[in-house]
């Protein structure tokens, strides 16, 4: 059965679905090893406040019949470090958990399309690949060449996703302790 689905800019009252992609994509172990046990409340805190690199304003959501299903969030490499800034600060207050060398996961010459997450019951459906490419399609609308992302190594089923939506593989990253494949999309029309 095919369900119609709309993709919409994030508001504040999209922080759950915004924190459950950011646990999907990053996986539920890892997450709790860096937000502890209360992670959701942490992350969702986080879509909600406009200066964070998981904030809503950074954000896209897939509603499947007025209900959200999915989301992805990104922005300006460039502003990473501004960005960065106070979502390790806001997790150290609520956990404690002091972030140091953390890696860069994006560069300035990038859009970096951070995370994306859909709920499993509206998996298989092309949603996670829509939102991908509504993303990537705005920020070259905004003037970005290219647009970019992590995958890990050991993940080709995304992998191959991101490669069918025109993005190519760069280089090797690491990540978190995660080897990582660093793609980029080029905009046809700089």
């Amino acid at each position: 059965m095919k369900m119609d689905y709309v993709i919409r800019p994030a508001t504040p009252d999209d922080a759950p679905i915004i924190a459950s992609a950011l646990t999907m994509a990053l996986g539920e172990e890892t997450m709790k090893m860096y937000c502890g046990e209360n992670c959701q409340r942490v992350l969702e805190e986080l879509a909600q406040r406009e200066d964070t690199q998981y904030s809503y304003r950074n954000a896209l959501v897939a509603e499947v019949d007025g209900i959200p299903a999915g989301a992805i969030v990104g922005y300006d490499g460039a502003r990473l470090h501004e960005l960065r800034e106070p979502t390790l600060r806001l997790i150290e207050e609520r956990t404690g958990h002091v972030f140091a060398g953390v890696e860069d996961e994006t560069s300035p010459d990038e859009f970096y399309l951070d995370s994306l997450g859909v709920l499993p019951e509206y998996r298989n459906m092309g949603i996670g690949g829509q939102l991908l490419t509504a993303l990537r399609d705005k920020a070259f609308a905004e003037g970005f060449e290219r647009a970019g992302l992590l995958v890990d190594t050991e993940n080709p089923k995304a992998e191959r996703l991101y490669l069918s939506l025109g993005f190519e593989r760069i280089e090797a990253r690491n990540l978190f302790g995660h080897r990582m494949w660093h793609l980029q999309a080029f905009d046809a029309e700089p």
